[in-house]
């Protein structure tokens, strides 16, 4: 985590207008996340955000949860964004992740833990973070085991979790109630 308070602080139910409280009703009863109540600052940006998002966290993403995990907590990690990691490390685990390979996502694809496919995918998401493009070489071994939509969907799912992680890091968004942060994403 970057920044110990927000600065951009969440907005509680008490402090909605009609537009913001029409923005969240979609979200039922559940608690409204920090993000989403610290976005609701800007309720149009919350409503187009959500709408990309929904499209990256689906099935119509057609990279398999895990892998989309996968990308998602590297770039989360590279990123220093302990919200996050905290947020999507549950989410790893539903789809499929062990305790193991969560871990081994901040060693990247060097880790002997990963498949060839995974070791690609993990090399696609560096490059991306690194350079904003995935080399002739690591495209052509994620070819190799994901088909052209999947690769775009990759690019795709990187590029909304960069954002992500650089809203939640400038806003200082901080974590929800109950939630621990990682010791390896304490502030640098």
């Amino acid at each position: 985590m970057h920044l110990t308070t927000p600065r951009i602080p969440p907005l509680g139910p008490d402090q909605w207008n009609d537009e913001q409280a029409q923005t969240v009703a979609p979200m039922g009863e559940r608690p409204v996340l920090n993000i989403f109540r610290t976005m609701l600052h800007n309720p149009q940006a919350l409503r187009a955000f959500l709408s990309w998002g929904n499209y990256v966290l689906s099935k119509r993403n057609s990279l398999p949860a895990r892998e989309r995990e996968i990308a998602i907590l590297r770039v989360g990690y590279l990123c220093r964004s302990g919200y996050e990691w905290t947020q999507h490390r549950p989410i790893g685990e539903r789809a499929g992740l062990t305790a193991s390979e969560i871990e081994a996502i901040k060693l990247g694809a060097d880790s002997p833990v990963w498949s060839e496919a995974d070791r690609a995918l993990l090399r696609g998401c560096d490059e991306l973070h690194q350079r904003q493009f995935i080399s002739d070489a690591t495209w052509q071994a994620l070819g190799a085991h994901f088909d052209q939509r999947q690769c775009m969907d990759l690019v795709f799912t990187v590029g909304q979790y960069t954002q992500v992680s650089m809203l939640l890091n400038t806003f200082g968004v901080q974590l929800d109630e109950g939630q621990v942060l990682d010791p390896d994403l304490q502030a640098y």
